[in-house]
């Protein structure tokens, strides 16, 4: 029989979110960060149309919707790349840039997605302790190593939820040597814009990559696109192992409307902002531990291990799906995604009623 490379034999593969149900039983997922409401209807409505030209290969170049993220963000539509998802984006700078004999360092509770990447292209995976659930430069700088090729970081945190400030990841750049690539995965950047602390120009030293996603904040998760803004030296290598073909035309099309309707867009992030902070205080006055944050999600902290698991078992036979957070190294924590009040309303009462019983 024929064997694997090493790193995939020994790795264990990239967790998913498990929903399953009793048969006829409904599904509340509140386990993947998706929207809380549906994609803008004017993206839609371009999506449905476009699907009449699905007999021709999609724009390999991207043309039309990197010239529409350029206008939108003032940033150079040249060096802006696309990809199945930012996840794509991700494993292909992994491949590139990480590899056997290279290290990638990211916080000790990052993104799971970032090791996975590592681990793929042969790189060793480092990590980074974490000032309570926020990243540490100091932290990031000290574990830096003599063949550290890429350093992730995810700003806003998944699954932590918080933020540094720019002035801290230029603090974070500067520190780094030159040669060290600096990923910065914004997939809920969108959420946190209104503050208008940005980062765009920090791709111009030539090490850095801001990564941004369709997925969260646009409602487009099932159309799988994601896109950054990427040194020219560096997008030139990355896109040699894109798949050119990997990001739809329904997906360009829907992606391009999105943005045009940018009042719907920030309208979701609105209601998502108000409503996380009503759940929280719900929460919080219920007797549970909810940590601030920046996204679409809370994460809930448990007395310990074996109480996440029971609260997670206890919603799961209800139909209701939250997330555990072992995989991140925060074993008692469930991470929740903001949803429509009504399932919300659904989830928090079943938290409510699993801490009572087993209070009791």
């Amino acid at each position: 029989m024929i064997e694997p490379q090493a790193q995939f034999a020994e790795m264990s593969g990239y967790a998913v979110a498990e929903l399953t149900v009793s048969a006829g039983q409904q599904i509340y997922s509140l386990s993947q960060n998706e929207s809380l409401r549906p994609p803008s209807p004017v993206a839609l409505a371009a999506a449905g149309k476009s699907i009449e030209d699905a007999a021709a290969y999609p724009d390999s170049d991207w043309r039309l919707l990197r010239s529409a993220l350029g206008r939108l963000h003032g940033i150079d539509p040249e060096l802006i790349l696309c990809g199945n998802g930012s996840l794509e984006l991700i494993g292909t700078t992994a491949q590139v840039y990480g590899g056997p004999g290279r290290s990638v360092l990211a916080p000790v509770h990052a993104y799971p997605f970032f090791r996975t990447a590592a681990l793929m292209s042969g790189a060793r995976f480092d990590t980074a302790p974490e000032n309570g659930l926020t990243v540490s430069v100091d932290h990031l700088v000290g574990a830096v190593r003599e063949d550290t090729s890429i350093v992730f970081v995810a700003n806003p945190g998944n699954p932590t939820g918080t933020r540094l400030p720019v002035s801290e990841l230029r603090r974070l750049r500067a520190a780094l040597r030159p040669e060290i690539l600096l990923v910065i995965d914004e997939a809920y950047g969108e959420f946190a814009d209104a503050i208008g602390d940005r980062c765009w120009d920090m791709v111009d030293a030539g090490n850095c990559i801001v990564l941004r996603t369709f997925s969260k904040a646009y409602g487009l998760a099932g159309l799988r696109i994601g896109w950054g803004l990427f040194p020219q030296s560096v997008a030139q290598n990355i896109r040699k192992g894109l798949n050119p073909n990997s990001v739809s035309s329904v997906a360009q099309v829907a992606a391009m409307a999105a943005l045009e309707d940018q009042g719907y867009m920030q309208e979701t992030c609105e209601i998502t902002s108000e409503s996380l902070e009503k759940w929280r205080a719900v929460l919080t006055d219920r007797g549970f531990d909810v940590h601030p944050s920046t996204t679409n999600f809370m994460l809930i902290r448990m007395a310990n291990a074996q109480e996440a698991v029971h609260a997670d078992a206890a919603l799961r036979s209800e139909g209701i799906f939250l997330r555990g957070q072992g995989g991140a190294g925060l074993s008692e924590y469930l991470r929740i995604t903001i949803a429509p009040d009504a399932v919300m309303t659904k989830a928090v009462s079943q938290l409510t009623k699993w801490k009572k019983e087993a209070q009791s």
